[in-house]
């Protein structure tokens, strides 16, 4: 989620070197590759967030405004249903291959926390907030164009709005700490390698459960793009501020300490094989081992020449015993 497209743009050619084979003209090659994946990835962007608009506004329309609503009577129910479908349609996209194309954001909170992360270019990040805004007005239009006036009136295209008794203050408070929840999911599992696998599962799972706790209180938006479009076509511009910069900033304020304890944990500790691998940089020379202690040389033994005789002193080099026999001569060997 959010690397695929900064592996693209890594992967072209020429980039080890700004002066490869043809100078200029690779450079400009390079340059204009480089725009046309991020032109691609952000209408991929767009197309993504209208899906999931769609997927959104239908399943409010089929669970609280259709015959089926009579069979879940309590509100929670619904929200347990809307939250499965608008999480399974997550899923999907995230897990598609357009989604992985793109990095599979449909969130532009999403997106502004990549980026402060280090994870994600920013001059990408303002035609990836456009798609994903244009996406949740298509998706929405979508949805009135194929169930027709069932989506307006009292549902409103689903556009969510705060409980009674709360305020503005309370409501950017909640809005921004489940974006903030979403977003700590996201960075820890994209900084573990082996976790990213669970990215299209996880972060449907949380924007669920943000739907099921929250629907009843702010409506569980997270998302700028989830209340842009609804509010455009439900003409219903109150609060739409809030939740437009609440999640923007609950990502930008989860992002930001996240890449704080990152590096401070780089500066505390040396990288690991893993950490290595994961940047591409080439892994730091071994240190110097030092030399093994050497035991001191011990001297060889002496031994007597005989039975109750004293040991000779040990000698340097070679030199020849000399030893007294029993008459008192002295022999040498």
């Amino acid at each position: 989620m959010g690397l695929t497209v900064r592996a693209e743009l890594r992967a072209l050619p020429g980039r080890e070197n700004g002066t490869a084979s043809g100078g200029g003209t690779v450079a400009a090659g390079r340059h204009a590759a480089r725009r046309e994946i991020a032109w691609a990835a952000a209408a991929v962007e767009f197309t993504l967030t209208g899906a999931v608009l769609f997927v959104v506004v239908t399943a409010v329309r089929w669970t609280m405004a259709s015959p089926f609503s009579r069979a879940l009577p309590n509100v929670h129910l619904q929200l347990v249903v809307v939250a499965v479908l608008v999480g399974a349609a997550l899923s999907l996209a995230l897990s598609s291959r357009w989604g992985r194309l793109s990095g599979g954001h449909l969130n532009p909170a999403v997106t502004l926390a990549l980026w402060l992360a280090g994870a994600f270019p920013g001059r990408n990040v303002l035609p990836y907030a456009v798609a994903q805004l244009g996406g949740s007005l298509a998706g929405t239009g979508l949805a009135r164009l194929v169930w027709g006036p069932a989506v307006g009136g009292r549902l409103a295209y689903a556009a969510v709005r705060p409980g009674p008794g709360w305020s503005a203050a309370a409501l950017c408070a909640a809005e921004a700490a489940a974006t903030a929840a979403v977003i700590a999911v996201a960075l820890f599992l994209l900084s573990r390698p082996p976790l990213t696998k669970w990215v299209p599962l996880a972060l449907p799972a949380a924007a669920a459960t943000v739907i099921v706790v929250l629907g009843t209180l702010t409506g569980g938006s997270a998302n700028p793009a989830r209340q842009f479009g609804p509010a455009i076509w439900a003409g219903r511009p109150a609060y739409l501020w809030a939740y437009l910069l609440a999640p923007l900033a609950g990502a930008a304020l989860t992002a930001l300490a996240t890449r704080r304890c990152t590096l401070g944990r780089r500066r505390r500790c040396p990288p690991t094989r893993a950490d290595v691998g994961a940047s591409g940089s080439s892994p730091p020379p071994p240190p110097a081992r030092k030399p093994p202690c050497q035991p001191p040389t011990a001297s060889p033994p002496t031994r007597p020449s005989r039975p109750g005789s004293m040991p000779t002193p040990p000698s340097r080099g070679v030199q020849p015993d000399t030893v007294a026999t029993d008459d008192g001569e002295k022999t040498t060997r």
